[in-house]
């Protein structure tokens, strides 16, 4: 593009800015010298170094632009169909800007976004003085993101005085006063437009880049300078607060992952995609949090061990307009003791005799490199303590084994292989496919088998990565029943690169993660997007496209290689008509797993709401109607551990929350199914085996 033509692009881009009628006295931002040649460095290395050699042309660039603009107004409350259609001649440009390593675009559509915001926050300050009649009968659509980009000031307008009048109905129903409301809100809304002005040049940067990187997979990402220093805190596990991975989506801070061994795993109170609006320290005020970057969120609930801090949810199960609920945790250092493995034993009524199953925890694949690094001989490793816990239960004598994986998101592969290897005699674990096409086979190391009788392996959609690899090898060797939910589909790998390896810069460039291998099952089918499906599926399963890898954009699919060469266990090992008929009509009577089901439907539904009234009458019913059914949903879980009911004065007096899915006691429902099943499978081998006594071993 010459000098000419861009600028054109720069007066339509002023064009656009002027015909927002604001102004602003913020400061224009442009791109800084030294990301010219991190950008080039970033093509390379994803040009060459990424798993699926993707090509930088005119498709990508038009993926980058959607991503790029959803990502600055995911909610569509800014942009007006004008911005949209100015920005359409970077189409098919992004591309070569990228090639060229030129990044302009990226901050003039960021510039026209922020007058955007600045006329909108003025708009919403004025909105607020207004008096809003809570008994008109309309609506306020809370996720607009499916929407058409509003065509006008007036439409936007409308917009925002719904979303104005909802944010003062959401905080009268909490129980505050006019001016506390009109105090929260002002702060909220100018906090939203200082986060907007304070967005630094690596901040933009960092947004476009991702906007090409998450193009391509949503693994492979950029990490500006800030954020290298968070994201190696996290892969550390060093940090001092409540063991909870957060992001951000439609300015609502959101739980992506409650850290196994952390305060907010002990304490059971924080859910994966519950909504942080609001955090304090110790007993001062809660500080609302809604439209803060996630860093400032993250940086005011980290501190130090021991102090304490409360957290104001908007619980996933209570859908966008239910009631809030407080929890207070206390800061701690990431326990890694609480994420390794744990033994215990479940006692199922046979037939004719009690079965003894041992139960053996696993929350993640974990290897103390540096201890065996330094040639220490009691490193902590899974295979090891695995191995300890199966000689400890065989002390205490039990029938068969249970392996639970249920949200193990992975970890060491090399310890996916090797305890695969505590269970079959010799043979491949698993296949991986680097970038440039070569296939290794990652093999049992160790021809000894510590256990070899009757197993499962439980799963559900939590289960990743090093857990898929271990579950698929066990289903593929015909050595283990695999029982569940569809586990999340994480096949690929990625590695991470220092920019500042490829250079002499002053100025630090940041880091590149990037994805160049995929996993393959030995059976040949990957892991990636589909997951392992299980031998017995749980009726609580969601196989829908709404969860796990295959809910997440440019995902990479699923694909085969040839199936490596092995020897599967003898098939006749498990009837499973058989398994899964006593499966089904236990369930059907089982009062657990009709609270699960509910629990479920009442989920789907919370989250199906993307409208909400703003008649207070009406909002009021609809919180009295929620905290009737989560009543239900508890006695219905009491009931089912033959526990006495509750009402709700007796919930009042107790100010606990209704048990979901996730908690502890929860947690056994499909734990004692999965050892039923195995119960099953171990009374089936004892018939065959008093019907066959020169079966021998197995």
């Amino acid at each position: 593009m010459d000098m000419s033509s861009k600028a054109i692009k720069w007066f339509t881009v002023l064009s656009v800015v002027i015909t927002a009628g604001v102004v602003s006295g913020a400061t224009i931002l442009a791109p800084a010298p030294t990301q010219a040649r991190s950008t080039k460095l970033i093509a390379d290395l994803v040009s060459s170094l990424h798993y699926s050699r993707p090509g930088l042309d005119d498709e990508l660039s038009s993926a980058m632009l959607d991503r790029y603009v959803e990502t600055l107004d995911p909610n569509k409350h800014f942009f007006l169909s004008v911005d949209i259609a100015a920005f359409e001649k970077y189409r098919h440009y992004l591309d070569d800007a990228f090639r060229g390593s030129d990044i302009s675009p990226a901050f003039e559509i960021y510039n026209v976004y922020k007058l955007r915001v600045e006329e909108r926050i003025q708009h919403a300050l004025k909105l607020l003085k207004w008096e809003h009649d809570l008994t008109v009968n309309e609506e306020y659509h809370v996720d607009y993101e499916e929407e058409p980009w509003l065509s006008g000031s007036s439409q936007m307008d409308d917009l925002w005085r719904r979303r104005v009048k909802n944010d003062i109905l959401n905080l009268h129903l909490s129980g505050k006063e006019s001016e506390e409301i009109t105090e929260t809100l002002t702060k909220r809304y100018e906090r939203i437009l200082r986060r907007v002005n304070q967005q630094t040049t690596n901040d933009i940067y960092q947004v476009f880049v991702n906007s090409y990187t998450n193009s391509i997979d949503p693994h492979t990402t950029y990490f500006s300078p800030h954020n290298s220093e968070n994201f190696n805190i996290n892969m550390r596990l060093s940090l001092e607060g409540i063991g909870a991975a957060l992001r951000t989506r439609n300015e609502h801070t959101v739980v992506q992952k409650v850290i196994p061994g952390g305060p907010a795993a002990f304490s059971g109170q924080l859910k994966a995609r519950d909504r942080i609006i609001g955090v304090a320290q110790g007993q001062d005020k809660m500080i609302d949090v809604i439209g803060w970057r996630l860093q400032d969120v993250v940086e005011l609930i980290r501190g130090p061990k021991n102090s304490v801090v409360r957290l104001l949810l908007l619980p996933y199960s209570a859908g966008v307009d239910g009631p809030t609920r407080e929890i207070t945790l206390v800061r701690d250092r990431i326990k890694l003791e609480e994420q390794s493995a744990k033994s215990s034993i479940i006692e199922i009524p046979g037939d004719s005799m009690m079965v003894r199953v041992g139960v053996i925890d696993l929350p993640t694949f974990y290897l103390d490199f540096e201890a065996r690094a330094r040639g220490d001989a009691d490193y902590r490793s899974t295979t090891k303590d695995v191995k300890k816990l199966i000689r400890e239960l065989q002390r205490q004598e039990f029938d068969g084994l249970l392996i639970d994986l249920r949200d193990n998101g992975g970890g060491s592969l090399a310890e996916a292989t090797e305890l695969t290897g505590l269970f079959i005699p010799q043979g491949p674990v698993v296949q991986v496919r680097g970038t440039r096409g070569g296939i290794d086979i990652n093999e049992d190391p160790d021809p000894a088998v510590i256990y070899d009788g009757p197993l499962v392996v439980l799963v559900n959609q939590g289960s990743a990565s090093a857990s898929e690899i271990f579950a698929g090898a066990m289903q593929d060797y015909g050595r283990a029943i695999v029982v569940g939910e569809p586990t999340f589909g994480k096949g690929t790998v990625q590695t991470l690169v220092d920019l500042n390896n490829y250079g002499r810069n002053v100025e630090d460039l940041g880091q590149l993660k990037v994805t160049v291998a995929q996993f393959f099952r030995i059976n040949g089918e990957s892991t990636q997007h589909r997951g392992v499906r299980p031998d017995i599926i749980f009726p609580t399963a969601n196989i829908e496209n709404d969860h796990g890898e295959r809910s997440l954009d440019n995902a990479l699919p699923w694909a085969r290689v040839r199936p490596a060469s092995f020897t599967r266990m003898s098939s006749d090992r498990f009837n499973m008509e058989y398994l899964r008929g006593q499966h089904k009509s236990r369930i059907a009577e089982d009062a657990g797993f009709r609270y699960l089901m509910t629990l479920s439907n009442e989920l789907r539904r919370a989250q199906d709401k993307k409208v909400v009234s703003l008649v207070e009458k009406i909002r009021r019913q609809e919180r009295d109607e929620i905290q009737q059914r989560n009543l239900e949903l508890e006695n219905l879980f009491r009931e089912s551990r033959g526990m006495a009911r509750l009402t709700q004065e007796d919930k009042d007096e107790e100010e606990d929350d209704f048990i979901e899915e996730d908690d502890a006691p929860v947690l056994k429902i499909k734990l004692e199914e999965a050892a039923h099943i195995l119960a099953d499978y171990i009374g089936m081998l004892r018939g065959q085996y008093a019907a066959h006594p020169n079966l021998g071993k197995l």
